[in-house]
């Protein structure tokens, strides 16, 4: 199995090198770091917009990201059918770009949190998540200000419907509760993709849990599940 990795970088971008680290040591991939004044992705399989503070999440976080000369070329790669995955931050980007339905709001407490969570995979069929299966749970480390996912009933409604939502926030036994919920996500939602099931953003750090190391290696299963895809094969 092989592919090629891009990772894209902004000013205030903290977690590129752990997604890089992941793709081009754990996983012994092809990987380069995109910087965001780039106006070409190159030739690249996934584009990864990772973790961090980009622009230093003046504004609102993603705000000013998503206007980054890279993003241009992210969403077409994106249209075209390319594969794109938003972690922490990145996510919060995509949802700016208009590539995720959505918004990530203050977290509920108004606190930054920084923990382990437990996640339920709601559907294993899509590029990110065809090595796990539907009801799983994994430990994924979320760390973020802003991951209160927000949409309106309308298109939560159709999040649903189409099974668009990836991860929940879950009990260690996958039990959706108000208790489990670490930021008041609709929904629970930790995780999704959009109508056609290549673009995926996540609030949690898979990336961090690649390595029993640090921890964990629950996150593994993300990347396995891109590498299936990629490489066209059945997980």
């Amino acid at each position: 199995m092989s592919a090629r990795f891009g990772v894209v970088v902004f000013p205030g971008s903290n977690c590129d090198h752990d997604a890089y680290h992941a793709a081009k040591h754990v996983f012994e991939q092809e990987a380069r770091f995109i910087w965001h004044e780039d106006d070409e992705l190159g030739d690249v399989d996934v584009v990864i917009v990772p973790g961090g503070f980009s622009y230093g999440d003046y504004l609102r976080s993603g705000a000013v990201a998503r206007f980054s000369p890279i993003m241009q070329e992210v969403g077409r790669f994106a249209n075209e059918g390319g594969l794109v995955f938003g972690i922490c931050n990145g996510f919060q980007i995509l949802c700016e770009a208009g590539l995720l339905p959505g918004t990530l709001l203050r977290n509920e407490s108004l606190r930054f949190i920084c923990t382990d969570t437990t996640l339920r995979v709601e559907t294993a069929e899509t590029p990110f998540t065809n090595a796990m299966s539907e009801g799983q749970v994994v430990t994924i480390p979320l760390s973020h200000g802003e991951g209160r996912y927000y949409a309106d009933d309308e298109t939560l409604a159709r999040l649903e419907d189409n099974d668009q939502v990836l991860f929940r926030y879950c009990t260690p036994g996958g039990d959706v509760t108000d208790d489990a919920n670490p930021n008041g996500s609709a929904h629970g939602i930790a995780g999704l993709v959009n109508e056609t099931g290549n673009v995926c953003g996540l609030m949690p750090h898979p990336e961090r849990c690649v390595e029993p190391l640090l921890g964990g290696d629950d996150g593994r299963l993300v990347f396995e599940s891109l590498l299936h895809h990629v490489s066209g094969v059945a997980a």
